[in-house]
Order: structure tokens, then sequence, then C-alpha cells
């Protein structure tokens, strides 16, 4: 039987006067098509500040502009300094403070909708961590524009929000895979792998020849290049298969038969079953509509 969750939320409000605090009320159209602002804020604060929570459905990115705070997430102790950020999905337990003889000054922004799950979940799959933020004007300027467009509603408030959310997720999905590429050297036999697929996609690879040519165990082949590449090294063969694919279908006359053989792929049915289970559109029909563009 599955335990029942209780909300909570503990909290010690001392932060300053010209701190801000913005509520939304979306619309039915908010929810059901954007990602939407539950609230948002600019806070500055002061010991002992703090924010304790569990069971809320929504999630938080919260930015620091400067001083220095502490957050407890999964079991895990994060310092929070300026300039860095965090992503959070507040149903999982967590608390955040400020450090004792310490200000902290931070935006925050709790949002739903969309697909914010699906984001939270790309943004932490390889971890959690907190973010150093190199672009700071530009995502404080998001913070920002997110409060000023809400507090006035007008027409275009919840799409131009749910705009500006998108693109804070994207970025932070972007610097975040940046950093832990960079964070995690990746192994020369995964780099190797990559880089024979790229010259040998047209070819049938057979992985345990390639594991054996890099010296590996072929189950630790394909889970060490999952973990580094994002995807397996036969759906790696598959994407750059189908990018061929696609670039011979708009820009050249062959037909349908005669590019699944160049690809690699020896049934033309079985091709058009990959073009289709990835595209949700077949070979032809993808051609038709990018020649009638071109």
């Amino acid at each position: 039987m599955k335990k029942e969750e209780h909300y909570l939320e503990r909290a010690s409000y001392t932060w300053s006067e010209d701190s801000v605090r913005l509520f939304a009320t979306p619309s039915m159209t908010a929810r059901s098509l954007y990602f939407y602002m539950q609230e948002a804020g600019y806070f500055k604060t002061v010991w002992p500040y703090f924010t304790e929570r569990a069971s809320l459905n929504s999630f938080l990115v919260l930015y620091t502009l400067s001083g220095e705070g502490r957050l407890s997430y999964e079991g895990q102790e994060y310092e929070v300094t300026e300039g860095t950020c965090f992503f959070i999905h507040c149903m999982k337990h967590h608390e955040y403070h400020t450090v004792k003889g310490k200000n902290w000054e931070f935006l925050w922004l709790h949002f739903n909708g969309g697909n914010a799950l699906g984001y939270y979940e790309e943004f932490v799959k390889n971890g959690f961590r907190i973010l150093d933020i190199r672009q700071k004007e530009r995502t404080e300027g998001l913070f920002r524009e997110i409060l000023s467009i809400n507090r006035k509603r007008e027409l275009t408030t919840e799409v131009r929000t749910g705009g500006l959310i998108g693109t804070l997720l994207t970025e932070l999905i972007a610097r975040n895979t940046t950093e832990g590429r960079q964070a995690i050297l990746i192994p020369s036999g995964i780099r190797a792998a990559e880089k024979y697929l790229e010259q040998h996609f047209r070819e049938k690879v057979m992985l345990q020849e390639l594991a054996d040519m890099l010296h590996m165990d072929k189950f630790c082949l394909i889970k060490e290049f999952s973990r580094y590449v994002g995807i397996s090294p036969h759906e790696y063969q598959i994407e750059l298969r189908l990018s061929y694919a696609k670039e011979l279908l708009k820009y050249s006359d062959l037909s349908v038969n005669e590019i699944a053989y160049a690809c690699g792929v020896n049934q033309t049915s079985h091709f058009i079953g990959l073009f289709k289970d990835r595209e949700h559109i077949t070979p032809a029909k993808f051609r038709k509509e990018w020649r009638t563009q071109l």
C-alpha cells in the first residue's frame, strides 16, 4: 500500500521591506497548454530565514544574486552562492536557509504546467547539481521579465510567461549538460566508439566486435556509452542513419528504396518503420513536405 504523502511547509520569513512576492492564478488555458507561474519574487533575506517543504505540486528555480545560502535536497546539503542557480521538484523534501551572519539575496520562481516534470527529469538525469551561471545578466533578466509582466495582467501575460519559463528551463538544461560533460572526463574509449559509429553508420556494426576493438566488455560499452552520450550505441547509429536519410530525401532524387540501402538498411519496410516510429511521418511524406517548402 502506497504511503500517504502529507504537505509540509515551515518557514521563517525574515526578509527586507523591498522584497517582492507575486502570486498568480493560472487560467484553464494556461494550465492545459503552457508553463505557468504559481508564485515568483525577489527576496533579500537575513538570518534566520528558512523555508522547508514537502509534497507540494510545484517546481522551484532559484537564482542567487548575492550573499550565501544552503539547500538541503535528497539527503545532501549544497552551498548556494552568488551567480548559482538550482532547480528542484517540490514534491521532494527540501529546505533552504540563510547562513548565520550573512545576507542572501535571490530571485525565485514556482511554476508548473507544460511538460515541467519532463524538463526536471532531463535536468537531473545524470544527477542533481547546483549550476554556476555564466550568462548572469541574461538569467537575471528572464526572472525580472517574468516578474514585470505579472505585476499587471494583460491578454498576453500567460503565453509570454510560459515562453519565458520555457526559455529559462532550456538554458538551465543546456548549461547543466555542458557542466556535466566538463565535470566528467569522457573516456577515450567512448569517444572512439562515437567516432567509429559516425564513420561506419551505413555498415552493419556488431557491438561485440566494436567492444573487442576497444578492449571493452560489450555490456560495459553499452552502459558507459549511454551514460556519456545520452543514448545507446544502437540508437546512436539509427539517429545517424535517419539524419543522412533526411538529407537524401530533401536534396536527392533517389527513391525511398535506394535511400534505405544507402543508409545501411537492407529492407525498405524496416527503414520506413524506423523512420515513422521516430519522425511520426513516412519518408515519402517527409520528402513531399520538405520539397514543397524548398
